[in-house]
């Protein structure tokens, strides 16, 4: 089996290992290598469940990745494999990224964006940056993200995908038409179920004070964590 994840830096791994988050941050690689630093992927929560497991291993995730880029990537992967092989069976877990990320292709360039306001954007893309900094209503992206990931999960059933999903930061509680999602999806509308909000309960804390990142010991717990998810739900 394949064990495949996708998400934003809590499932690249970030600052888990050494203190960056792309590739490209250690002088070692490409400066505009967005993949995940190899040290920190080595020890990300998804690599020790696949090795658990004893699964073949894909990562799709990269940090400051927005939801719609999951979506993408995710779609382009499986779509690949469909054609590639015959036998595809894999087991697809994905964490969400915050709500208001947006994804916006320039020039064949995918620029992942988010509400700070510091972004790197395409000159032709600084007014609707702009724009869309100031503009920005969190229960509209909200409401927004909840429709995206649940026509995608209803794709995924079609498709017969095995899959979990779990929030990363936020949580989808403000939603009022809540979904049925069975165990495909660990407490979309509970606060305490986040991947931040459940690493904390548990005595983790940030790899220092400033950081949204847990350190190795933390990716170790949460492996476990999802191997207990998957076996009392037979998901495996």
């Amino acid at each position: 089996m394949i064990l495949y994840v996708n998400g934003d830096s809590h499932t690249a791994g970030a600052e888990a290992g050494n203190p960056h988050a792309f590739a490209g941050d250690d002088g070692k690689f490409d400066r505009g290598d967005r993949r995940p630093h190899p040290d920190n992927l080595a020890v990300s929560w998804g690599n020790q469940l696949a090795e658990v497991l004893e699964n073949e291993f894909v990562c799709g995730a990269e940090s400051a990745s927005s939801n719609d880029r999951i979506i993408r990537t995710t779609k382009e992967w499986l779509a690949w494999h469909k054609l590639a092989e015959k036998e595809f069976n894999p087991l697809v877990i994905i964490q969400w990224s915050t709500w208001e990320r947006e994804e916006w292709e320039y020039n064949g360039v995918c620029y992942q964006v988010n509400g700070s306001g510091i972004d790197h954007v395409p000159p032709e893309a600084a007014e609707r940056y702009r724009n869309y900094v100031i503009g920005l209503n969190w229960e509209q992206k909200t409401q927004e993200a909840h429709n995206k990931i649940w026509e995608f999960h209803q794709e995924l059933i079609s498709m017969n995908i095995d899959h979990i999903f779990f929030n990363g930061n936020n949580d989808f509680s403000s939603i009022s038409d809540q979904k049925d999602w069975g165990a495909n999806y660990i407490g979309p509308y509970d606060p305490k179920l986040t991947y931040h909000n459940i690493l904390q309960q548990h005595g983790f804390s940030t790899v220092h004070s400033k950081s949204w990142h847990f350190g190795a010991d933390a990716h170790s717990f949460f492996a476990q964590y999802m191997l207990q998810y998957i076996s009392k739900h037979n998901l495996y």
